[in-house]
């Protein structure tokens, strides 16, 4: 076993400080952050990291880009918040640019993942009643297992996670789970009339990068369009060019009726999210039905802009494709017996580690923090290897060395 506590004595007080103070519900890696730049994090020792996690995917644009850090400056100086109570100039800018960009009639902006998967939750259920005929109260919403959509209590009521959902009970009805990337239990559970929304994320990022059979998007689509049941994408984590297109969705032409984003969509500098829809689906939330104090506010509007047109200009999609490929080709040339499966899209990428003589995740991931690289383990054997999409080549070659270093030092 790898020793935590070859720590400096200033890592540990603040360590230590948390742990008194703060609720336990995370269990991080014994590093303590203060700066980051790009695709470099450093500690409060200063000692210098990649960064292979990028806030689970919320840092595409790299630590403190430039120009989202210059709008935040700029904004905050101007307008932050006015609540919806009142008009402010910025919102209305920033849904056409959202809508425009993404080709959908309507956006309702949140601020957390959670408030998003919450917002198209609640939306399809009004349209479910209002539009499809559903009787009130029955509406169901199909999810798959292994998901992952949030922390709330209806979202962890679709959970299949025993961590996520146990002693969180009375649970929300209304859901209905089948197996991911299965579109004949996908046919089945469509028959029941009362379904009003399939929810997917089209990769199973916190799962450990469960990357569906190809056409299986473009498949359960059309099914549930066959069937009068709105697709709903959950693109939090895989969206915003992550896995090597705007949208995972888009690796498959596909447009969900729904699209839930989240992380990036601010460049990880601010709490941002969104729901988007077509009028069909958006137009039946009223005033007074749903809404946030935050959701809209002119800074996140801002910086999601600056953040968006810093992918596009950038070529972050591209980038993503062209690195993931490198990546995935450099881990799968590794030479070790402690990894048995290398899976991912983009930039978007997990290793599965066998344990061996007591070596788990975890301490592959202390030892890759040692290396310079962080990253995390996650369901216990698998490693997520997902750094800011800004990496380039020369960078990637030298973390799959270190990657390889670290897996060797364990002979």
């Amino acid at each position: 076993m790898i020793a935590e506590t070859n720590l400096s004595a200033k890592s540990q007080q603040l360590i230590d400080l948390e742990d008194k103070h703060g609720a336990h519900n995370y269990h991080p890696l014994p590093v303590v952050l203060e700066r980051g730049q790009g695709v470099h994090v450093w500690d409060v020792d200063g000692k210098q990291y990649y960064d292979f996690l990028s806030a689970y995917s919320a840092v595409n644009q790299g630590h403190s880009h430039p120009k989202i850090t210059q709008t935040l400056i700029e904004q905050s100086q101007k307008l932050a918040l006015t609540s919806r109570a009142f008009h402010n100039n910025i919102l209305g800018e920033y849904e056409k640019f959202l809508t425009g960009l993404f080709g959908y009639d309507k956006v309702l902006p949140m601020n957390t993942g959670a408030e998003g998967v919450e917002t198209a939750v609640k939306l399809a259920r009004k349209w479910g009643y209002e539009k499809k005929g559903v009787a009130e109260n029955t509406a169901k919403v199909i999810v798959c297992e292994g998901n992952f959509h949030g922390r709330t209590i209806s979202i962890v009521s679709a959970s299949t996670d025993p961590d996520a959902r146990k002693n969180f009970g009375p649970y929300t009805p209304g859901y209905v789970t089948i197996p991911y990337n299965n579109t004949e239990a996908l046919a089945e559970a469509l028959k029941d009339p009362s379904v009003v929304g399939f929810l997917v994320e089209p990769i199973q990022g916190e799962a450990g990068v469960y990357v569906p059979e190809a056409g299986y998007l473009k498949t359960a689509s059309a099914m549930c369009k066959a069937a009068n049941v709105l697709f709903i994408a959950d693109e939090i984590q895989t969206g915003i060019a992550r896995t090597g297109k705007m949208l995972a969705c888009d690796h498959e032409g596909v447009k969900p009726d729904m699209l839930i984003l989240g992380k990036a969509l601010s460049g990880g500098m601010y709490p941002v999210s969104a729901v988007l829809a077509n009028d069909a689906v958006m137009m039946c939330i009223k005033p007074g039905q749903h809404g946030s104090t935050y959701g809209g506010n002119p800074l996140g509007c801002k910086i999601a802009m600056t953040a968006l047109n810093v992918v596009l200009d950038e070529k972050l999609a591209e980038n993503s494709e062209k690195l993931g490929e490198l990546l995935r080709a450099e881990l799968r040339a590794i030479q070790s017996d402690r990894i048995s499966i290398v899976r991912g899209k983009g930039l978007l990428n997990a290793i599965v580690i066998k344990e061996k003589d007591g070596i788990t995740a975890w301490e592959v991931c202390l030892k890759l923090a040692e290396n310079g690289l962080l990253a995390k383990p996650t369901h216990g054997d698998i490693i997520r290897f997902a750094p800011p999409l800004v990496i380039t080549r020369e960078q990637i070659l030298e973390c799959a060395a270190i990657i390889k270093k670290t897996l060797e030092s364990f002979h």
